[in-house]
């Protein structure tokens, strides 16, 4: 039977050098792409691109649903909040609020009553994992053998160094990483060869595409958002205050940071974590240089302007 090759497409360099690869050793192949809902609008507008620049296939989109997770949720704010000691008016705000939005990252966090953090990092299992398993793999398991393919490099962290070039997971999935070995120039390299532009936000300095911005975002990334995508940054307010209000402790922000709060002991909302983001010396001088200065149109950490 023949086998199934699956490439999870996130609208970054390296699953679009994955994608690129297998059109050029002429691969028939599947793309797909798990909408966290927390994603850039140049990400969304990417992945339309890329098939149509290289005549691949279009790129399947899946995403998680929590109708039913926020629905249990409804019924222990109903039935134990009482019990537990949450005053009245803050159980019927709950219940006001707790209803889905359609929007994945966002429902997530109303369910488990908080953001994802580096310490409980859920997101990738719920908004990735669990929607391409149950979408997309096993119902292809059904038909034959799976092969999905994944865009992950050696050079970026150890414990990828530690991966092997192809293994066999839990739900009988053969995963393979054929850029294992590859430079951030080689992946690049690759989409000139296939007259693809990588994803605009390369192009505006940020370190990786994913989430806008990832729970593990750097300062520089941090900043760039704030600068560039202010609205960006509204949103993730507007985020946190609902968040909060369907919390059992009354607060969530996207960023559980307590040292850069200006309260004591509680974690900084996103509004302190753009503004951190501009100091300089661990948070303890603002730049006022670098949050007043024009951003230039092109800035990559990958040498993409030149």
């Amino acid at each position: 039977m023949k086998t199934q090759h699956i490439i999870n497409v996130s609208g970054g360099k390296d699953s679009t050098a994955c994608y690129l690869l297998a059109l050029k050793k002429g691969i028939d192949f599947r793309a797909v792409f798990a909408d966290t809902g927390n994603e850039h609008e140049y990400t969304y507008e990417f992945l339309e691109y890329l098939p149509k620049v290289t005549g691949g296939p279009v790129v399947e989109i899946v995403r998680a649903d929590f109708s039913k997770q926020i629905r249990k949720k409804r019924e222990t704010v109903r039935d134990k909040w009482k019990k537990d000691g949450v005053p009245k008016a803050q159980i019927k705000r709950a219940l006001e609020l707790l209803q889905p939005t359609g929007n994945p990252f966002l429902d997530m966090c109303l369910w488990k009553g908080r953001f994802p953090s580096t310490k409980a990092r859920f997101c990738t299992e719920e908004l990735k994992v669990f929607p391409l398993t149950f979408q997309v793999f096993f119902p292809a398991l059904k038909n034959g053998r799976v092969l999905s393919w994944q865009g992950v490099r050696a050079e970026e962290s150890r414990s990828r160094s530690e991966l092997p070039f192809w293994n066999k997971d839990d739900t009988g999935v053969y995963i393979w990483r054929p850029l294992l070995r590859w430079s951030a120039e080689q992946v690049f390299d690759l989409h000139r060869q296939m007259g693809v532009e990588p994803n605009k936000l390369y192009k505006l300095g940020f370190s990786r595409v994913g989430c806008m911005p990832c729970i593990m975002a750097r300062k520089l990334d941090i900043r760039n958002m704030a600068m560039r995508f202010p609205e960006h940054v509204k949103r993730l307010r507007e985020w946190e205050e609902l968040v909060s209000k369907t919390s059992k402790r009354g607060q969530s922000t996207f960023f559980p940071s307590k040292k850069i709060s200006s309260k004591n002991n509680e974690p900084a909302h996103i509004d302190e974590i753009a503004y951190w983001s501009k100091t300089d010396r661990g948070g303890s001088q603002f730049n006022l240089w670098s949050s007043t200065e024009e951003l230039p149109a092109c800035a990559s950490i990958y040498g993409l302007c030149e």
